[in-house]
Formats: structure tokens, sequence, C-alpha cells
């Protein structure tokens, strides 16, 4: 059947069509015909475009509202329309055996117009997690040797005294003092990663963000390493948090206590959730926040008494703290912070693999244990 008579067989059949009828019909319609034309075209133009106001005008009689049953219908509709008009040169020539391909035209849209990815703009720097905002190396010395153990000599006690007076030609006072050797042994810190050259070759940014990831990694292994060190051989406090109404009393006992034992205390360690406690302190119940005069902060460093105050989430608790001489505490090294890479690791040549290690051999030395003092915010 031809094209026209086609067009006039589907006015007829929707003559007395419902407008949803209508517009099923000539949604059908088009998904036939869109695709390819194949029949015979005998018509003109003028004579498709007599046939397709017609079926307009019967649209119109149904009196179709303005909505969206309406906007579909009159877009498949003249979809058709344009479809005929623009390739009306093609049609004309269409026979038995020689068709055309006829598309309508519609909105571009990424979806259906584009093949492959569009372009993007990339940044190469990777957004890492952060890492510790104080190393227990902030706080202390450091003494390197070139074997694996440190030994330093503490004093531990004395018997005795020395005084003045006494009689002529008598004995004097005497005293005498006890000494302790302490070892100290160095291990390995160390963690590595494997990687395939493939990934170093397509991904740039890998071999600048690898190190600095390590060493961001390393860092806190060695502070929760040197923090179990702390809490085992710093004196352990014994004060009370019910006799005091806020922490910084807790601190400031603390910082009284070392320097009656003639130790010069410069660090005070914290977890982060006590520094803020401290800050949103009240001059008094509803009177607003209001620091103690002992208690400064400058450009975001806190003071308590002119001792610098450290935030450290490598405590092992919200309610942990430290208070000390950090110059009786030494980082002791044998080997330093190295970061190497190796193709020859393992099976790393035959799997095309690259390994990079990062490790020190390192110790904590508190050689002094009553310059150093191990609290509880919450100790009852």
């Amino acid at each position: 059947m031809e094209l026209k008579e086609q067009l006039e067989a589907l006015a007829t059949e929707l003559k007395g069509k419902t407008a949803e009828e209508v517009k099923n019909a000539v949604a059908e319609f088009e998904a036939k015909h869109n695709e390819v034309i194949s029949n015979e075209v005998k018509s003109v133009r003028e004579e498709f475009e007599t046939e397709l106001k017609k079926l307009q005008d019967h649209a119109d009689a149904l009196d179709i509202k303005m909505n969206e049953s309406k906007a579909l219908a009159v877009s498949n509709g003249d979809s058709i329309k344009n479809a005929i008009k623009s390739n009306f040169e093609n049609i004309k020539n269409v026979k038995k055996g020689n068709s055309v391909e006829v598309k309508a035209v519609g909105d571009m849209t990424l979806v259906n117009n584009l093949t492959g990815d569009q372009p993007r703009d990339y940044n190469f720097d990777v957004v890492m997690k952060p890492g510790q905002k104080a190393n227990v190396t902030d706080l202390v010395g450091q003494v390197a040797i070139s074997g694996g153990t440190y030994t330093f000599v503490r004093e531990v006690a004395s018997e005795g005294s020395i005084a003045a007076g006494g009689s002529e030609g008598g004995a004097k006072n005497r005293i005498d003092y006890d000494l302790q050797m302490i070892d100290v042994n160095t291990d390995f810190i160390a963690g590595y990663s494997r990687y395939s050259k493939k990934m170093r070759n397509n991904l740039p940014f890998l071999e600048s963000f690898l190190p600095s990831a390590l060493r961001r990694d390393y860092a806190k292994a060695e502070n929760a390493d040197f923090n179990g060190v702390l809490e085992t051989d710093a004196t352990e406090s014994t004060l009370v948090a019910a006799d005091f109404d806020t922490k910084a009393e807790m601190l400031i006992k603390e910082i009284a206590d070392l320097q009656g034992k003639d130790f010069a205390p410069n660090g005070i360690v914290l977890h982060p959730a006590a520094w803020y406690d401290i800050q949103v302190s009240q001059k008094s119940t509803g009177a607003g926040y209001g620091l103690p005069g002992i208690v400064a902060v400058e450009n975001g460093q806190m003071s308590i008494n002119g001792i610098r105050v450290f935030q450290a989430t490598w405590l092992s608790g919200e309610d942990k703290y430290f208070v000390g001489d950090w110059s009786r505490i030494k980082k002791v090294v044998t080997e330093g912070l190295s970061l190497e890479f190796a193709e020859q690791d393992g099976d790393n040549f035959t799997k095309n693999l690259i390994s990079a290690r990062i490790e020190a051999q390192v110790a904590l030395a508190v050689e002094q244990p009553d310059a150093i003092v191990f609290g509880d915010f919450s100790a009852a």
C-alpha cells in the first residue's frame, strides 16, 4: 500500500476517535514509517501536505487541549510532516526495490547523541587524609647510636646527706648515691606497599602521592609505639578528678608538683576533646565563656601557665594527658627514616611489580620517669 493510501486510511480510522486514541495512532504511525519508507510514492508534496492537514483538522475538531497529551500528539505529527518535507526529493525517487531512510530531527542530548565520555579537567594532586596534629618527636630530643642498644645511667636513690655544722674535728656527714644502668633496644617500625609498573605509568601522580602517604602512616605507627612506652614508664598521677572544678586546675596542680620536684615542665599533651573542653570554660555558671587567667590562646596555640599545650590523637583516650619535662626523654635512632623503591623484590621482576618500603630502627628512652606524669581527667 502506498504512503498516501496509508495516510488516507489512517484519517478514516481516526474519525470519531478520542484525543488519546488520535495521539496513540499518530505515534504508532510514526514509529512504523519513520525509519524506512519503502512504498512507492506517486503523489507530490502538496498531496501529502493536504492529507496531513486533514489529519490535523480532525484532531483540532476533537478539542485536544494544550497539555502533555496534545503536545506529544502534535510533536509526533509534525515529526512525520517535517521528515517528509525535508526528504521530499529522495521520497520522489522511491520505487519497489529502491527505498530511502528518513529520520525525524530531534533535540540533542548527551545521552542520545554523544558516544564516549565528555571532556573533563583533571587535578592530579591527591586529596589525602590528614596526618596527626602533633608527634611524639615534636616534644622530645634525639640521640643517634651506631648499634642497636642505647645504655644510659640513671640516678635512682641516695643515702645520707650533706649538712652544715658538726663539731670541730668531728666526722662530717656522709652521702652515697645509687646508680642504675638502663638499656634501651631499638627495633624497626616499618611497612611497605607494592604496585604494578602499569599503574605507575598510567597514574603519573602515584610516585608523588605514595611517599607522602607512607610517611604519614609511619608517623602514626611511631606515635602509637612511643605512646605505649610513655604510658608504661611515666609516673602515674595521683590526682582525683572530683577534687577539681576544671581540667585546667588539674593541669596546674600537675605543673606545681613537677616544679616542686625541681623539674621544669615544658609541654602538656591533651586529646583534642579535652583541649576544646578547656576552651569553653565558663567564668561561672551561666556567666558565659571566659578562660582562666592562667590559660592563654594566641593564633590557635594554647598555653597554661606559659607551658605549651599539644593536641594529640595518639593518646589512648580522650581523658588521658601527659605533663612533663620532655628534655628528659629521648628518641634513640640506629637507622633514621628511609623510603626505598625496588623492582627486584621477591617475584617483582617477573610480575612487573614495584615495592615501596618505609622504615626506621628506633626506640624511645624515658630517661627520668619522675619528669613526666601520665594522668586521667576522669580518675576517681
